[in-house]
């Protein structure tokens, strides 16, 4: 039990300090997608 709990408090560490660079990359591929749909409606 006391392995299971390092390892959890050690994923929450590392999802705490790289949050933002998740976030990142989730804006940039949102962006992506929304410009893909916005070309793809004006037919161009």
């Amino acid at each position: 039990m006391q392995t299971l709990n390092q390892g959890y408090r050690g994923v929450s560490l590392l999802i705490g300090l790289n949050w933002d660079r998740l976030l990142y990359l989730v804006t940039i591929a949102g962006a992506l997608w929304a410009g893909a749909m916005i070309g793809s409606l004006s037919g161009l």
